[in-house]
């Protein structure tokens, strides 16, 4: 094959808005219950029906009362009632009176502040029994009231297009009465591990054997990250058997990923066959771990020819496949969010290709972050992402670092909310 790509490969970045500028949105969506849409992506604006709550509210357990200026301790009112959270008091509220009040009960028409119940005494007094409310500290300026558009005024825009949702915001359309939602649909992504010398986990190996775990661990991967594998194949290294794979994969799917072949070897056919069922856009990257990638179309199909070394595959991954699936999916493509750290002790290397070290993060007696590089960095060696909290960003032209050196890195977690 005719190569019209750098001797070295693509720099990461250059790759990336590549691969991005070749990616069309898919346009279906999904209408799910709430509760199903974790991790999924909004298809449309959503709006406030009503205004949330709807209703003056107190913040606290406390005494509602009319008086719209702080009162002075010693001041007295006639407790006349109660207001909960779903049983609020029905009457009118007028001076000199007050209500018992816990939080989230709605204000009786009239009241302008509660009283918090720690700055009051209540006593029963009166002819007729009646209980009183005596002011003990100084009420401060805050009336203690919650408005009734806090969370949201009816018609606002409470999330939009293209959001992917977490906890928080869909937590947040819960309290303001919306139940379902209308999503992008996920992009359906076929794997193809590819391999002679492959076997299943618990299977005897013979001669020169080996576990296949490059998909058990991009499945999981890619699940974490919010794109279930849909169809997944183990291939030997049969250019016919790789053809008529990678055709029934491309048909099924609207993504498909290999794994292994895409290099130069005698029994790497992934790319060669790239190249007659569709076109390969480019292949390898200048970047360690991570050289052997081809990325391409097979028809309307995105192809990617992620490297056979396990740790090469993961890394190339998150670095480029994982935002094709979000800008598929029509959301925000978010990448690792980085960060500068030091080094916790000395890191032999030699100068070449841009590496992406795996490290995990400490911090030391000063509250400095520090990045701890252990064991074999070898991209055959799945240990090394084992535990790992960053990817230490090291230039192509760095040599050997010492201990306190200051890098770019990026970390390995997901938001929470």
């Amino acid at each position: 094959m005719a190569e019209p790509f750098p001797r070295e490969g693509l720099p990461l970045e250059e790759a990336r808005r590549r691969v991005l500028a070749a990616i069309t949105p898919l346009t279906a969506r999904d209408r799910l219950p709430l509760a199903q849409c974790l991790g999924r992506v909004s298809a449309e604006p959503v709006r406030a029906a009503e205004a949330v709550p709807g209703f003056r509210a107190s913040i606290m357990d406390g005494y509602a009362i009319a008086e719209a200026d702080a009162p002075s301790p010693g001041r007295r009112w006639c407790l006349v009632g109660r207001s909960a959270p779903g049983a609020p008091y029905g009457s009118v509220l007028a001076e000199g009176e007050a209500v018992r009040i816990l939080t989230g009960a709605p204000l009786p028409e009239g009241a302008q502040r509660v009283l918090p119940q720690e700055l009051v005494a209540v006593a029963s007094g009166g002819s007729a029994g009646a209980e009183s409310l005596l002011l003990t500290g100084e009420a401060g300026p805050n009336p203690w009231i919650r408005a009734p558009e806090e969370e949201a005024a009816a018609g606002d825009e409470l999330l939009p297009a293209g959001v992917r949702l977490g906890a928080a915001a869909l937590g947040r359309l819960a309290s303001c009465g919306v139940a379902a939602l209308a999503v992008s649909v996920q992009p359906r992504v076929g794997l193809l591990i590819s391999g002679d010398e492959l076997v299943a986990a618990g299977a005897a190996r013979g001669p020169g054997q080996i576990w296949e775990s490059n998909g058990t661990l991009l499945r999981a991967l890619l699940e974490r990250l919010g794109y279930p594998v849909s169809e997944q194949r183990v291939v030997a290294d049969d250019p016919a058997a790789l053809r008529q794979a990678l055709r029934e994969l491309a048909s099924g799917c609207d993504v498909v990923v290999s794994t292994g072949g895409v290099s130069a070897g005698d029994s790497d056919w992934i790319r060669p066959l790239l190249s007659e069922l569709g076109e390969v856009g480019f292949w390898k990257l200048f970047l360690k771990p991570g050289r052997p990638f081809a990325f391409g179309r097979l028809g309307p199909c995105p192809f990617f020819g992620l490297p056979g070394n396990p740790v090469a595959a993961a890394i190339t991954a998150l670095q480029l496949l994982w935002p094709a699936l979000q800008r598929l999916e029509g959301g925000e493509v978010v990448l690792l969010p980085r960060l500068k750290v030091r080094l916790a002790s000395a890191l032999k290397r030699g100068a070449g290709r841009p590496e992406l070290a795996r490290a995990r993060l400490t911090v030391d007696g000063d509250g400095a972050l520090l990045a701890l590089v252990e064991g074999s960095q070898a991209s055959s060696r799945i240990g090394s992402l084992q535990g790992a909290d960053l990817l230490l960003e090291i230039p192509a032209e760095t040599g050997a670092l010492a201990a306190g050196e200051e890098l770019w890195a990026q970390l390995l977690r997901l938001p929470l909310l």
